[in-house]
């Protein structure tokens, strides 16, 4: 009986301790599943398509491309101020304002060209308006400034000498047909004047040596072309000139035309 028991006891041992070594192994995985399972997804998850990322640049690179595009939005931004030489060019005749001397037939002048005197010598302007120099057979010089002269001159010269120098001196004032003032009528002398700067209507009558004894002075009157026509502008010249009233001592543009009428009696 105590030997049966004690097999009993053996048996029932032995089929404890397999049953511990059983569970063993199974125990085993079931505790690293939690770790497995907590790496998995880093290692066999898939991973979902992104875009590519930028390319890096250099920060020299990206330096190089700020400064070209800077120059190339400046070089934009002044197209617009540029013009083009036909656009600033402007005709003869039409050059220069009030206050600026214009280049007419029969004007004298003297044409120096600094360190070439074989170059320098006073021509006359010719009918036609052109001057002839050394070098220069046809300029047109009518209708030009001095210093657009020289300038146009200095260009021509261009071809056969280097860094021409050239300047135009006006010695005899004659000036264009459309700038000069004209006396006509009951003056002294009545006569086409060139323009100077600020003249006014008794410069005007002092040139032409005042009125005749026939003149109606008070009747007088200043023509003058504008955009619309012509304007006629009233001088009391008997006033101006016997009185001293100066409020008649008009000032005169390029081109006018004073007309002093004859008296009715």
């Amino acid at each position: 009986m105590t030997v049966t028991f004690r097999l009993a006891c053996v048996a029932a041992l032995a089929l404890l301790a397999g049953c511990a070594g059983d569970r063993q192994p199974a125990t085993a995985p079931i505790a690293a599943e939690p770790g497995a399972a907590a790496s998995l997804p880093a290692q066999a998850a898939p991973v979902p398509p992104t875009a590519s990322p930028p390319a890096q640049t250099s920060p020299a690179a990206a330096a190089a491309q700020a400064e070209q595009e800077g120059g190339t939005a400046a070089a934009a931004a002044n197209l617009p101020a540029q013009t083009s030489p036909a656009a600033t060019s402007t005709p003869a005749g039409q050059r220069g304002d009030a206050g600026t001397y214009v280049i007419g037939a029969g004007d004298q002048l003297n044409v120096f060209v600094y360190d070439s005197p074989q170059l320098s010598m006073a021509v006359p302007v010719r009918p036609d308006g052109r001057i002839s120099t050394p070098l220069v057979a046809e300029m047109v010089a009518a209708g030009k400034t001095p210093g657009q002269l020289a300038q146009d001159l200095t260009e021509r010269l261009k071809e056969y000498i280097k860094e021409p120098n050239v300047t135009v001196i006006v010695n005899g004032f004659v000036g264009p047909l459309n700038r000069q003032i004209r006396v006509i009528g009951e003056a002294a002398e009545p006569q086409a004047i060139p323009y100077r700067d600020h003249m006014t209507v008794l410069d005007v009558m002092i040139l032409a040596k005042g009125l005749t004894r026939f003149a109606a002075g008070n009747r007088a009157v200043i023509v003058r072309g504008s955009g619309d026509g012509q304007e006629r502008i009233r001088v009391r010249l008997s006033d101006l000139m016997k009185d001293g009233d100066i409020s008649q001592n008009v000032e005169m543009l390029p081109g006018d035309t004073l007309i002093i009428p004859q008296t009715w009696f």
